[in-house]
């Protein structure tokens, strides 16, 4: 007998728990609610992964290899290398919307920084984005668009830098769109390196 074909994928359960974490904290995350949003039943997500844990656990697998994948596409709609580095910080500030999509994403990295398993992840998914934003900024010297002096190391490590830290100024000081406050913090981290 042929096992039940699954009536969502992973990719349709993991953007439907990523949606549902967007609205809420990890305390009221349930697999009911990600069940719903996924249009499953929430026994089906218990089959599938075992419990709430095995579905993150699996949901940050996904993620902790995706930075390769993403900045391909960033570097595929941008051929120059600092717009798919602005492209990127874009992105970054997408996780705070709203202040209260940021607090969830900070609820959330609280257990990546505690558990070990989420760490794991976590860990692996910093440094391939560390190398993927490090070779953005060795193409931008290549390109001429940093100057050929640019240790690219050091920049790298301020770049990752300000893009995590720019969103906790932002949320404390709400001045403008958390767009606005990470492209003003990166545009400064920046300038004193461009031709």
């Amino acid at each position: 007998m042929s096992p039940r074909p699954r009536k969502a994928s992973d990719e349709v359960v993991f953007a439907a728990a990523h949606r549902v974490m967007q609205q809420v904290g990890p305390a009221q995350l349930t697999l009911g609610r990600i069940a719903a949003e996924a249009g499953v039943t929430a026994g089906a997500l218990v089959q599938r992964f075992g419990s709430r844990r095995g579905l993150m656990l699996a949901l940050m697998a996904e993620f902790s290899g995706s930075a390769p994948g993403f900045f391909a596409q960033l570097r595929a709609a941008h051929p120059s290398p600092l717009a798919a580095l602005r492209a990127y910080a874009e992105c970054q500030a997408g996780m705070a919307d709203t202040p209260q999509t940021l607090a969830h994403h900070l609820s959330y990295l609280q257990v990546d920084l505690t558990d070990p398993d989420f760490h794991a992840h976590l860990s692996a998914q910093a440094r391939d984005s560390r190398d993927e934003l490090r070779r953005l900024l060795a193409d931008a010297v290549d390109a001429g668009e940093l100057s050929a002096a640019t240790d690219v190391d050091v920049l790298t490590r301020a770049v990752q830098s300000v893009l995590s830290g720019s969103l906790f100024v932002w949320a404390t000081l709400r001045e403008g769109t958390a767009a606005e406050w990470v492209r003003g913090d990166l545009d400064a981290v920046l300038a004193p390196y461009l031709p």
